[in-house]
């Protein structure tokens, strides 16, 4: 299935410029490198992962299978969201039904082509379109065994909601206002080119994309100035176009919501840093930078999901982990230094799912992807993700 796919990454990349802007020459890397990449790290594992665990003699755990899967996967990386539960799941022995959002629905289409190519028996894999109430029924449903949802933290709440009346699992990965913390030591240049990218790849609509900064106040001027200088060269336009580097936002609401809330920030005082012109009523959105910001204004605290971040001065570690901490959300968290040590330190303070030092927006399939807080519960990727979707069977067989 994934050879499948990954051979037609340009095709089906392209599909994915014309159902929610990513542009054409970013989309076929989803599948070349994290679809791929988490795909067949999963199929690696999966035989120890999911093997019978001995105690001694007559005495043992088997990891039965949990039914049908129920998954419903969000529009931003829709082959990547998805392949985190459909390929577990599917390893595990359940069957799976996908549910892709509105924007989507080709992936799903797309996945069903692949397994029927690969020879998965007919109906082992399924999919749906389904609105919000349908996918309520589904969940209702006795016959599905668990339901693996990504997307907003509404969303999480309606899925579980409609579980809440039976005895089944769900796991809910959601939303996220993910932080960087820039040391005085950081590696200045790096710092700032991979923190440009994670937070304006796929025009900010990533759930672990970065929304706010804190920088050491000794290095707060350079650094501000080497991201502005850096955001400048993005070129916005249409994705179908090659020299695009950032497409349109997934809806012209979307877009108008960001808008808003650059809106709000700057008449309590922010400073908007970059002067793109605004294409205003459509889903095409200039990058943005703020400064002057603070954590009375909603950029700062609720998830943008946009091409927008704001920037704060810090006088040192204490303070950066108040901050970064000052937050509902807890998916992901960063900091750029050269200090190992004091990453570590820093890190185990960090209400977060993923503490990474020097790198950020990367989903490392051998580690355990989880948030804390309103960013969900339950755990996919690793050996941790695989068992999920298996119930333990324990025997105790005397002779």
């Amino acid at each position: 299935m994934v050879a499948w796919c990954v051979t037609r990454a340009d095709e089906l990349g392209g599909e994915l410029a014309w159902q929610m802007g990513r542009p054409i020459a970013y989309g076929p890397n989803e599948l070349r490198r994290g679809f791929q990449e988490r795909a067949q790290y999963m199929c690696g594992i999966a035989e120890a992962s999911l093997a019978e665990i001995s105690i001694s003699s007559g005495r043992f755990i088997r990891r039965e299978p949990l039914g049908v899967v129920l998954v419903v996967a969000p529009w931003n990386y829709p082959w990547l969201t998805s392949v985190n539960a459909v390929v577990p799941a599917l390893l595990a022995g359940n069957s799976v039904i996908l549910k892709m959002a509105q924007q989507t629905p080709l992936v799903a289409e797309r996945y069903a082509e692949a397994f029927a190519a690969a020879g998965l028996p007919a109906g082992v894999f399924q999919f749906a379109h389904m609105n919000h109430d349908q996918t309520a029924r589904m969940i209702s449903d006795p016959r599905i065994a668990f339901v693996a949802f990504t997307g907003s933290v509404d969303g999480g709440h309606a899925v579980q909601r409609a579980a809440a009346e039976r005895f089944i699992a769900t796991g809910l990965e959601l939303g996220g206002k993910d932080p960087a913390y820039v040391r005085a030591d950081a590696d200045l240049s790096s710092s700032i080119e991979n923190l440009v990218d994670g937070s304006y790849f796929n025009s900010g609509q990533s759930c672990c994309g970065v929304e706010r900064i804190y920088v050491d106040r000794k290095i707060f001027k350079p650094f501000v100035d080497g991201f502005v200088a850096l955001t400048k060269q993005y070129k916005l336009g249409n994705p179908l176009e090659a020299k695009t580097t950032l497409g349109p936002m997934v809806r012209a609401s979307a877009a108008d919501q960001v808008r808003a809330q650059i809106g709000a920030a700057v008449t309590k005082g922010a400073k908007a840093l970059l002067d793109f012109p605004d294409r205003e009523g459509t889903p095409y959105l200039a990058p943005q930078v703020l400064v002057d910001v603070d954590h009375s204004m909603a950029v700062m605290t609720e998830e943008t999901f946009g091409p927008v971040v704001g920037i704060m001065p810090v006088d040192g570690d204490e303070q950066a982990i108040e901050l970064m901490n000052d937050s509902r959300y807890g998916l992901t968290a960063s900091i750029w230094t050269r200090d190992a040590d004091a990453a570590l330190a820093v890190g185990d303070r960090v209400e977060t799912g993923t503490w990474f030092m020097n790198r950020c927006d990367y989903l490392d399939p051998a580690l355990a992807w989880t948030g804390v807080k309103d960013s969900g519960r339950g755990v996919t990727l690793s050996s941790l993700g695989l068992e999920v979707f298996t119930r333990p069977k324990s025997f105790h067989l005397r002779k």
